[in-house]
């Protein structure tokens, strides 16, 4: 698994939309089996900064599995207005340094 993190800047006028936008691009991130999750977050202190991370079952399988995909047609037709206010889009490496409350 790799973690890929995006992260915008969206103008507040914009951020319904940008949300909006990110839901249904999720259906293709649901629809690859590359994708095992991703989750949308917005900034309290900085309301107009996203980060979006994307698990991904590894690098190959986001670069040239899920690009070369039809999903990934779907998916760049719901972000593509967004991509001036990208900042960072890059790939993690999981450390081990985590820990989860059990529920």
């Amino acid at each position: 698994m790799i973690p890929e993190i995006l992260r915008y800047r969206i103008a507040a006028a914009r951020a319904d939309a940008f949300e909006r936008d990110y839901a249904a691009a999720g259906d293709a991130l649901r629809r690859s089996p590359h994708c095992l999750g991703f989750e949308l977050l917005r900034s309290d202190k900085d309301p107009e900064l996203y980060l979006l991370t994307i698990h991904w079952d590894s690098a190959d399988g986001h670069l040239q599995g899920f690009r070369q995909s039809p999903e990934f047609r779907d998916f760049f037709a719901h972000i593509k207005p967004y991509l001036a206010d990208l900042l960072e889009m890059e790939h993690y490496r999981v450390t081990g340094v985590a820990w989860t409350r059990p529920a």
